[in-house]
């Protein structure tokens, strides 16, 4: 068997019944032994360890779990020890319960080939009810807001606009005390500007009128009043008041660069200003932020 230059080339057929030279052999990996083509099989040569190689499994119909046969232990004892080790019943119904599509009236099983998550509301559907409208998908549910203020902003707003609604309850103490005390603030600073405003109107009419009573505190005091237009020097603020209006207002269309102006009195001295805001500070700066005369 075999040539000079390769004499261990090819093998018989280990089969009493075949002894078939094959240069190409199997050797068989449970029993060791050589075979042909023809007998390389376990059930062709009838190999006698081929049930060690061999895998049984056996499903378990209380809990639907596999159970794996070992050949060299009997069954029985095999099974006992599922049972009293491993065996779980609950699982049975969550092997074998097969997921649908909850679109009502659609028994479509849900399967890995079959199943799509809306975007919207996050629930598997079968390809039928994929789209929104197909199961009445109720739309991406809306953020809560993050921050807890942006809450308690809107509700102070809303107790702004309804004011003779009652409060709301669940508002915190801090936030009712403190709308209602910048209310009050408002509501005097309210009433002491229009207060101060009419008695302005008051004085300034007393002044425009020509009353003894303004330019003669203004010359006893022995402050001068100074135009803001032309820098001219006049003792009281009804002489000022004359001249603006002879001189500024009425002539001031044939005189270039020159504006109209305002002037507002002082109501406790008498002293006049150009812009309303010095007027406010000269009083509570020297007559102690009072405008009562």
């Amino acid at each position: 068997m075999g040539t000079p230059e390769f004499p261990d080339l090819g093998k018989h057929c280990s089969v009493e019944d075949c002894k078939l030279i094959d240069f190409l052999p199997f050797t068989c990996d449970r029993c060791r032994l050589v075979f042909c083509l023809e007998h390389r099989s376990y059930i062709k040569h009838r190999c006698p360890n081929a049930d060690k190689k061999d895998v049984t499994v056996v499903i378990c119909p209380l809990c639907a779990k596999g159970v794996r046969l070992n050949p060299d232990e009997d069954p029985n004892i095999t099974w006992e020890t599922h049972v009293n080790t491993d065996c779980d019943p609950s699982n049975y119904e969550r092997v074998t319960k097969k997921k649908k599509c909850p679109v009502p009236g659609c028994k479509e099983i849900l399967t890995f080939s079959n199943t799509l998550k809306c975007r919207d509301c996050l629930v598997d559907h079968c390809l039928k009810h994929r789209f929104g409208p197909d199961h009445r998908c109720p739309g991406p549910k809306k953020p809560e807001p993050s921050f807890p203020f942006m809450g308690l902003l809107n509700r102070s707003r809303k107790e702004e606009q309804k004011p003779n609604r009652a409060p709301a309850t669940s508002s915190p103490k801090w936030a009712t005390s403190f709308l209602n005390a910048a209310s009050s603030v408002r509501a005097s600073a309210e009433a002491s500007m229009t207060k101060l405003s009419n008695e302005i109107s008051q004085k300034w009419q007393i002044a425009k009128d020509g009353v003894a009573q303004s330019s003669s505190s203004g010359s006893s005091n022995g402050q001068m009043e100074v135009c803001p237009q032309c820098g001219a020097k006049f003792s009281s603020v009804t002489t000022l008041v004359d001249h603006v209006e002879k001189v500024h207002e009425r002539g001031g269309g044939n005189r270039a660069g020159v504006k109209k102006v305002t002037i507002d009195v002082c109501p406790k001295c008498s002293k006049g200003f150009r812009d309303p805001v010095s007027l406010v500070e000269h009083v509570e700066r020297e007559h102690g932020g009072t405008s009562r005369a």
